[in-house]
């Protein structure tokens, strides 16, 4: 990382303070913090101009508008790259990953409904030039995903008080999204920090109209808000994604057993054999022995069906990213929820 790349404190501190409340505004975000509110916008700019960090809005919430899917997908000799370009570019496949063990890709697909995911499977991948086969596992529930994973940057007083400012702005009370909402949603998905007056400008709607719109659809439970850390800054530069076996009797403890894990990235149930998935970042592969014993201490009854380590994140929850894992600045905005 280049010098006017450098992460300090201070930053860790500000991406902690986002993955709790990404809309907190600069001012609450500066009195919890101990900044000032210049400040603050000054070091979000330049994170975000580097593609070091990012804030997001994608279809999620309690995910019971959606259909999740992971579909691992096999590749003729020589077609993984074709293949990788052409599922970037479709915007049902949300999070794109390479991986390790059995496997080509594995494909985070989220769509309207069963019927669409179906499509997507069956009729457009399996006819994509370079796919060999593919695996569709159907989530029936999504318990941990990627807006509750933490930084440890900030103690516990600030945590309270950002948790605190995030429930004042998310109503209790579920409420029915605003029509023709999807203008504001695909301008959340590119900056999940844009105010009404931004989203005023960038739609060609009055600014006390996108406020009570937005409102609403913060609040119906359609979306997800996400701040995404490059892998270089999180620290935590090893993705892994596994599945296993629990009976139905065991599910319940697995799943509270699993959400104390801090390396938790993700963790779903699913049809199938291999009912459970989980994706889990640590430091190093030497880690990843670490989980295996830890699941094998306190989860006896849990087995382990695969695990494979995630090679390169070309796609996540629609934004392309290099390399490194930095955001380019291009974003394929998921649409399962264009027909809002």
């Amino acid at each position: 990382m280049h010098d006017d790349d450098a992460i300090d404190e201070p930053d860790l501190a500000l991406l902690h303070a986002l993955q709790i409340a990404p809309r907190v505004s600069w001012a609450e975000a500066a009195r919890v913090l101990g900044s000032n509110p210049a400040t603050l916008a000054a070091r979000w700019n330049r994170l975000r101009e580097r593609g070091l960090a990012w804030v997001t809005a994608y279809p999620g919430g309690s995910y019971r508008h959606v259909t999740l899917a992971l579909v691992e997908v096999d590749c003729l000799p020589g077609a993984r790259k074709s293949v990788v370009e052409a599922v970037c570019r479709d915007p049902r496949a949300v999070t794109v990953e390479e991986s390790t063990r059995g496997r080509d890709l594995l494909l985070t697909v989220i769509t309207p409904d069963l019927a669409a995911l179906t499509a997507f499977v069956l009729d457009d991948l399996e006819a994509l030039p370079g796919v060999e086969r593919q695996r569709t596992y159907v989530a029936t529930a999504v318990h941990r995903h990627g807006t509750h994973w933490r930084l440890d940057a900030l103690d516990p007083a600030q945590v309270s008080a950002l948790e605190a400012e995030r429930a004042r702005s998310t109503p209790a009370d579920r409420t029915t999204p605003p029509a023709r909402a999807w203008p504001l949603i695909a301008a959340l998905a590119v900056d999940g920090r844009r105010t009404a007056a931004d989203l005023a400008r960038s739609t060609g709607r009055n600014t006390a109209t996108v406020r009570r719109q937005l409102a609403r659809l913060v609040a119906s439970d359609l979306l997800s808000f996400r701040c995404e850390l490059a892998a270089e800054v999180s620290g935590w530069a090893v993705s892994s994604t596994w599945t296993a076996h629990v009976e139905p009797a065991d599910h319940e403890r697995t799943i509270a057993a699993l959400a104390t894990l801090p390396e938790l990235r993700m963790c779903l149930s699913m049809t199938g054999d291999a009912n459970i998935a989980m994706t889990v970042w640590t430091r190093s592969l030497h880690d990843m022995l670490r989980i295996e014993h830890l699941f094998g201490e306190r989860l006896p009854w849990m087995r382990l069906r695969d695990n494979a380590v995630n090679l390169r994140t070309p796609k996540r929850m629609g934004w392309m990213l290099d390399e490194r894992g930095r955001a380019t600045g291009e974003v394929v905005v998921p649409t399962a929820l264009a027909a809002r």
